[in-house]
């Protein structure tokens, strides 16, 4: 690298971390304005609110670090614009691709830290941020789906539950279901079930079996029964944000584990595993973008570049969080809803940055 490209590196990643200490303490600040009333009434001792905005200013700043990134290169790239600086390398006879070479080694080694935080320093902040966030500041909402649980436990059984407490450890209309092939051998259900922390066991209430033969149905009811069955309680109502909270190697073996569980949320946790790509590769195209709106000298000045890069970020961020949704609540796959923005976007790139003034 020349020393050219030393300077715009130099920019770009010391006005990247600028911006992240610019807009982390003001986040953490409207955090703590609009939660302090809660956590003085829940007497949350002081220890655990500084871990907690520990964790979320790590949370906070991986959520919207391609944001931040993008108004970094647009800030600095404007005002190299302004003093007449991008003009000048042209005039020099220096190429855009030949510009944009120390952004791509930026964007790269932003990528790197990115992709590395995110599949393993970042779940654990995810995890103690929504387990203060649940205890302490969202009131009655849950961190688990606890209503109409179904699950796939082994090769030849299912269970559901009307719902299941995990606070008691106790759940409703509680149904086996034991099949050998397309022909079920039996079926257990049970009003209520009970999980006794002491003995291991699970205590089915109204308990009734029925084994079925070629013959007749083999009916047993009793009123109450101790067994043992090859789930964990912890595998009935995992918490919502469990695959933000695992790395990736552990989330790779969750995800495989509740795909035989049949799970209901195997959506949810694709979205989750496929973002931990993406997001790196969005450092590249919102580098690329926030150039080619930036490098143009305007009348405005900075303050239009910014203005109109705040508008193609929060274009960006709510194409994201859309098809997000919509892997979740339609057909439409994980895997092209969490890269559909980025191949979008990537178009819209090389179509911003081919027309780059030379």
């Amino acid at each position: 690298m020349n020393k050219i490209d030393k300077y715009i590196l130099n920019k770009y990643i010391s006005t990247y971390l600028l911006i992240q200490l610019l807009f982390i303490p003001i986040a953490i600040v409207v955090n703590l304005a609009e939660h302090v009333d809660k956590l003085i009434a829940k007497e949350v001792p002081i220890g655990e609110i500084i871990n907690h905005y520990y964790n979320f200013s790590i949370y906070f700043s991986s959520s919207l670090l391609p944001l931040f990134l993008f108004l970094a290169t647009t800030w600095f790239t404007s005002k190299l614009s302004n003093n007449s600086e991008i003009v000048a390398l042209y005039s020099s006879g220096i190429s855009l691709k030949r510009i944009l070479k120390p952004y791509m080694i930026g964007s790269f080694i932003i990528a790197i830290f990115s992709l590395y935080s995110g599949m393993y320093i970042v779940p654990e902040s995810t995890k103690n941020y929504n387990d203060f966030s649940y205890k302490y500041l969202r009131g009655n909402k849950k961190a688990i789906d606890s209503k109409n649980i179904f699950r796939k436990i082994n090769e030849s059984e299912y269970i559901f539950l009307t719902q299941f407490n995990p606070k008691n450890n106790v759940g409703t209309n509680f149904t086996l279901e034991n099949f050998e092939g397309e022909k079920m051998n039996f079926k257990i259900s049970a009003s209520s079930i009970r999980f006794l922390e002491k003995s291991n066991k699970f205590r089915l209430n109204n308990f009734s079996k029925r084994t079925i033969t070629d013959s007749i149905d083999i009916i047993y009811n009793k009123r109450s029964l101790d067994t043992i069955f090859d789930f964990k309680v912890e595998d009935l109502t995992p918490v919502n944000y469990i695959a933000e909270s695992l790395i990736y190697s552990e989330l790779i073996e969750f995800i495989e584990n509740e795909k035989l569980k049949g799970s209901a949320n195997i959506d949810r946790y694709l979205v989750a595993k496929y973002k931990k790509w993406s997001i790196p590769f969005s450092i590249f195209i919102l580098t690329l973008i926030a150039f080619a709106v930036s490098s143009e000298k305007r009348r405005g000045g900075t303050g239009v570049n910014l203005a109109f890069g705040i508008v193609v970020a929060m274009v960006y961020v709510f194409f994201d969080k859309i098809f997000g949704v919509l892997a979740l609540q339609s057909d439409l796959s994980p895997i092209i809803a969490v890269w559909l923005p980025n191949i979008i976007f990537g178009l819209l790139s090389i179509f911003l940055v081919y027309n780059a003034k030379r």
